[in-house]
């Protein structure tokens, strides 16, 4: 399906073919692998937030783009965004990608639940999981940048630590405190690193795994609990809006939330 695209902010697929039983897919070499892996291997208790906001803005026009062209992602998280040595930010994991067309016209809404892995469930939106008669739009994905912030922020995933139908139904009824403060329950610490099992959207990542090999034990640690911005916690609470018409576009996202704002005029490799 990523042959078809054409934006930086998706990962091309350069050739697909098959070997026996096996089929191949050649990707761009993304150096740092994933956003979660690296913030696993280097920001254990949560990256900084300039990163965090360079890292959303460029998974934002990213996401723009798919939604313009009519397409929901549905699996966005810190292992579906993927970092090159130059500092590009793709997003991969299309594998769940919906398309809002049919029959030539664009339908407001989908119905349609994909076969997901458990392990995806905690940056589904409410209204992807309620599976009811209003279905869900674009603005899924913009729930789910809401929890990849806070995972990135905090090196946790909020709710994954809850049996999936308390999970469930503190997704319905909306979490009591802003995610990047609250601890939910079922966790040990609000600091816990994530240990989320979902890969990056291509397979394992061999870069991933040989820089964890290599990592030092020396690791960046922050004082807890950590002060977020305002900003930063006005682009949260935005993006987990309970009602999905309350929740900003991608593009309104991109240049209008002051938590991304600074980041178009910064180098992922220099933050």
């Amino acid at each position: 399906m990523s042959s078809f695209f054409r934006n930086p902010n998706i990962l091309l697929s350069w050739k697909m073919f098959t070997v026996g039983t096996w089929l191949w897919v050649i990707n761009p070499f993304m150096a740092y692998g994933s956003a979660s892996s690296l913030m696993k291997s280097y920001y254990p208790e949560g990256m900084s937030e300039a990163l965090i906001g360079n890292i959303l803005y460029e998974t934002l026009k990213g996401l723009h783009y798919l939604h313009q062209n009519g397409y929901i992602h549905r699996s966005v998280n810190g292992s579906h965004i993927l970092i090159s040595d130059e500092g590009l930010v793709s997003l991969s994991g299309l594998g769940h990608l919906y398309s809002m067309v049919r029959s030539g016209e664009r339908a407001k809404v989908a119905y349609d639940f994909p076969n997901f892995s458990t392990a995806m469930l905690p940056w589904l939106s409410p209204e992807l999981l309620r599976q009811d008669l209003y279905g869900y739009n674009v603005k899924s994905d913009i729930y789910s940048v809401g929890i990849t912030a806070c995972e990135l922020a905090t090196g946790r995933v909020p709710f994954m630590d809850m049996h999936r139908t308390q999970m469930l139904l503190q997704k319905l009824k909306g979490p009591p405190e802003n995610p990047l403060y609250g601890t939910f329950p079922g966790e040990q610490s609000p600091m816990k690193i994530s240990r989320s099992g979902v890969d990056s959207g291509i397979g394992e990542s061999v870069v991933a795994a040989s820089m964890t090999q290599t990592m030092t034990s020396d690791r960046l640690r922050t004082p807890s609990p950590r002060t977020f911005s305002p900003a930063l916690q006005n682009l949260v609470e935005i993006c987990l809006q309970q009602d999905p018409e309350k929740r900003v576009t991608a593009e309104q996202n991109c240049f209008r939330r002051p938590a991304l704002k600074s980041s178009q005029q910064q180098s992922f490799l220099k933050v």
